[in-house]
């Protein structure tokens, strides 16, 4: 596959995709709406690449996204374009149903009239690759069990819900308009140019400025951590050698309570900058009202893509964690102006329906 068409690839895991797609040599075309977190700062590294063309335009938009398909000749879709924060969710679901649901579909729409236009040999080739979160399958209990490909859906938040509706068409389009579809859902990103409002981030930054740090509840929610570049490799042999029609979860394998994460930065942040009165980051942590909705427990069992496509994760936890921290205090041309603009920490995610 040389010409890739991305989604999203502004955001989070979408800039990691892209890095990666153009340093390999192919060719993407980045399609990003640029909302408050689709970033152009995070593409700084490949701006001048002859191989990459960020296009500011939304997925809904079919006729575009028809262009911008035949006019590259495109090989793929890797659609990463969504609303993904859940507290923001609480506040107002109907941007999180017209993007990941009403956005997919005219998305789909617009892939499967490309994919239909192309020789049977392209036809062969071409892929459709959804990604998607681990959030669709719902709460797991404190034990050992994890989440599979087989895991019924179901999930709690507005943002989890509109993420396993998008799933399901994406499945619908495969199964009766045969496009040849590969999805992926994954566990907790964290990584280089995350949105402050997550919670690796939000805590990094606000422990360097002295501000409180939020923890939800008792801090006892556990999520599996999964570092962005591992995460990007993964999506990148889901596209190539996924089967189609098939699912594969990608998860780190690194279980953490988001007390043990927040306490885990405090410490890294001290041994890296300690604090003039000698004390303790940790002194910051402050239990807040616990977020509506809030899922005990998330882990993936990652065992089919390992045996199926050869992918493991190369970061532990604590490795990753410090490179994001490393990251964050080298490259505060980045955050800080959406630090003192776009969003500077506030909580989110009180609003009852």
């Amino acid at each position: 596959m040389q010409t890739i068409l991305v989604t999203g690839g502004a955001g989070f895991i979408g800039s990691a995709v892209v890095r990666r797609l153009v340093r390999q040599g192919r060719t993407v075309i980045n399609l990003d709406k640029l909302t408050y977190a689709g970033n152009p700062a995070s593409l700084k590294v490949i701006e001048n690449a002859p191989n990459h063309r960020l296009v500011q335009g939304d997925i809904a938009d079919t006729d575009l996204v028809l262009s911008l398909l035949r006019e590259h000749d495109v090989d793929a879709i890797m659609h990463l374009a969504a609303e993904s924060h859940v507290d923001r969710s609480i506040d107002g679901p109907g941007a999180f149903v017209e993007t990941n649901v009403v956005g997919t579909f005219r998305l789909l729409s617009a892939a499967l009239e490309y994919w239909r236009e192309l020789e049977a040999d392209r036809k062969a080739t071409f892929r459709f690759h959804h990604i998607s979160t681990d959030e669709v399958f719902g709460d797991l209990p404190f034990d050992d069990s994890k989440f599979t490909e087989r895991t019924p859906y179901a999930p709690s938040s507005p943002y989890s819900a509109s993420k396993a509706a998008s799933d399901h068409f994406v499945r619908a389009w495969h199964e009766t308009y045969g496009l040849p579809v590969v999805l992926s859902n994954c566990s907790n990103n964290y990584g280089p140019y995350h949105f402050p409002e997550k919670l690796i981030p939000l805590v990094l930054l606000n422990a360097l400025e002295g501000k409180p740090l939020p923890v939800y509840g008792k801090g006892d929610n556990v999520r599996d951590w999964l570092y962005v570049d591992d995460h990007a490799a993964a999506l990148e042999a889901v596209l190539t050698r996924g089967a189609v029609g098939e699912s594969y979860n990608v998860g780190g394998n690194q279980e953490r309570t988001n007390l043990e994460v927040v306490e885990a930065i405090c410490d890294a942040l001290d041994a890296r900058l300690p604090l003039e009165s000698g004390g303790s980051r940790r002194d910051l942590i402050t239990f807040v009202a616990d977020r509506p909705g809030h899922d005990r427990r998330y882990a993936i069992d990652a065992s089919k893509i390992e045996s199926d496509l050869g992918w493991t994760p190369e970061e532990t936890f604590d490795s990753g964690l410090g490179k994001t921290i490393d990251w964050y205090l080298d490259n505060r041309w980045w955050w800080e102006p959406i630090r003192s603009g776009t969003y500077a920490g506030q909580r989110l995610g009180q609003r009852q329906a």
